[in-house]
């Protein structure tokens, strides 16, 4: 009895739900909205704005850029070839051009001008001896003609008995004495002429010496440093130059470039330096180091930038140099991500997002080539960034290109 009575309250209950959700539509309306609800499966429904770009053609140009100092391309030291000689008077200043041979310098001649006048001293006094040498030759080959023909008449007598051997023995020692007083003075003349050959040596090297008076410059060029001062007496090039000079004026830029990117530099590639107060300039590559500093691991290049007397050595500058040329497909840097897989761009199809992987070429400033992966007019996300993934949907809204057309 009570289970019936249960049962029949459950009706009783049911039947009042039943009739208030009629009455009131609350259930037919979470059934609605169960049925707006997106398929499992299907791509959300989003509404993002998102800048895309155009892959465009572009005429590349890629540069490397590098900074350094500017030094003289080739640096002559100038002194004087003889040493103690005080500086007399200097006949330029920094900054002067100089023509070879001109005269920067003159020295004090006064010790080379006495020891000529010694020198030509000598010379007479040697004249002099060798006259002497030359009158005792005279006379010893006249003593011994005497003696040659006193002992030709002895022998004579002597065989015929006439003349004693002691006399005979006198007068060939006396042609002996002669012979060898003939022989002393041809060597007396011997010497007087070794003594003037000698000093005639020390002339010439005294007037070598003194034609050195006057340091010249060997070569054109510009000179960036005067050391002399009148008054002092100046050393040998090797310690202390007198002067330091740019030949021929010309100037590069000696700059240091990552061993990464310094094998792709070759002699003949052309540069654009720029320095302060002096704007830019153009050069050539003229030399790449070999070797790369094994602590700092950067190499050295050499940019001539010429003859410009506006350039002055010791100045900071800072350039490109134009390493390869080439026309391809071109997007912003920023549009390219990396990761372990490679490069890659998220490109807008059908207001779809889609990832696709690609081969990058030339860099020029914030423009990329891309080889392979897009084609021509691609919408690519200008800014790729993780917050878009495949498949996502998407607005885009192109942006105009700052990309230069390069057809």
């Amino acid at each position: 009895m009570k289970k019936k009575l249960a049962l029949l309250g459950l009706s009783v209950l049911l039947a009042g739900l039943g009739a208030f959700s009629y009455t009131t539509g609350l259930l037919p309306t979470v059934a609605a909205e169960k049925k707006a609800q997106p398929a499992p499966g299907t791509a959300p429904q989003l509404n993002i704005s998102v800048s895309v770009v155009r892959v465009t053609p572009h005429a590349f140009v890629e540069t490397l850029a590098l900074s350094g100092s500017l030094i003289p391309r080739e640096e002559i030291l100038i002194g004087p070839e003889i040493e103690g000689l005080r500086v007399l008077e200097v006949l330029v200043e920094e900054g002067a051009a100089v023509k070879r041979g001109q005269v920067l310098a003159r020295l004090v001649p006064d010790t080379l001008d006495a020891q000529l006048a010694q020198n030509e001293a000598a010379l007479a006094r040697n004249a002099a001896a060798t006259a002497q040498a030359r009158s005792a030759i005279s006379e010893a080959e006249a003593r011994l003609k005497e003696a040659q023909n006193a002992i030709v008449r002895t022998r004579t007598l002597k065989e015929s008995g006439h003349v004693s051997d002691a006399v005979f023995d006198q007068r060939e020692s006396a042609f002996k004495l002669a012979e060898a007083q003939l022989a002393a003075a041809r060597d007396g003349m011997k010497a007087s002429q070794a003594d003037r050959a000698s000093i005639e040596a020390q002339r010439r090297e005294l007037l070598w010496r003194r034609s050195k008076i006057e340091v010249t410059a060997p070569a054109d060029g510009i000179i960036s440093q005067r050391r002399a001062r009148i008054g002092a007496t100046p050393v040998l090039v090797s310690q202390e130059p007198m002067f330091r000079m740019i030949a021929n004026g010309e100037i590069e830029l000696d700059a240091e470039v990552p061993q990464a990117h310094i094998v792709r530099l070759t002699p003949g590639q052309k540069a654009r330096i720029a320095i302060p107060g002096n704007g830019e300039v153009e050069g050539t590559v003229r030399l790449v180091s070999p070797a790369v500093d094994p602590a700092s691991r950067l190499g050295r290049v050499r940019i001539l930038l010429g003859n410009d007397p506006n350039l002055r050595i010791g100045t900071f500058a800072r350039g490109e140099v134009t390493v390869a040329r080439g026309s391809g497909l071109a997007v912003p840097r920023s549009a390219v991500q990396f990761s372990k897989s490679g490069p890659t761009v998220q490109v807008v199809v059908n207001d779809t997002i889609e990832t696709r992987p690609v081969t990058l070429g030339l860099v020029e400033a914030d423009t990329v080539e891309i080889r392979s992966g897009v084609a021509e007019s691609t919408l690519v996300v200008a800014k790729s960034g993780t917050f878009l993934r495949n498949g996502d949907r998407v607005r885009p809204v192109v942006l105009p290109s700052t990309i230069a057309d390069g057809r």
